[in-house]
């Protein structure tokens, strides 16, 4: 992104290694922080301030949030692109679907939406 990302907040990075907090143009911070997911999005709530907190990550991060049910919504997108390996998303999630209302829409191009928004309280 170079020296002015395009986040505009505060961003904390789950990373093993924690290091200094770097300060973007811009307003984006970024804060490293070697913490479980319910205490990595408790600081982000913090720093939220009330408003939205979104989760960005590969399919291992989202998956430990969705494994400790910290997720409200979760918007995925299917592209037709067969690559032969990588993590999938959903393994190790025995019964997620009957937490979240699922709804999938597809384009004419291929690509599937998939949202997935937490049912009941």
């Amino acid at each position: 992104w170079g020296a002015d990302p395009p986040f505009r907040t505060p961003v904390f990075v789950l990373t093993r290694h924690p290091r200094p907090s770097i300060e973007m143009e811009g307003g984006t911070t970024f804060h490293f922080l070697d913490a479980s997911p319910a205490e990595a999005l408790g600081t982000a709530r913090a720093a939220a301030g009330g408003q939205d907190v979104r989760i960005g990550g590969g399919p291992t991060v989202i998956r430990d949030f969705l494994a400790a049910r910290l997720i409200d919504h979760l918007h995925v997108v299917v592209v037709p692109i067969l690559l032969g390996r990588g993590v999938r998303l959903l393994d190790g999630l025995p019964g997620l679907e009957e937490d979240y209302a699922i709804e999938a829409a597809s384009s004419p191009s291929g690509v599937t939406h998939v949202t997935f928004t937490r049912a009941g309280p």
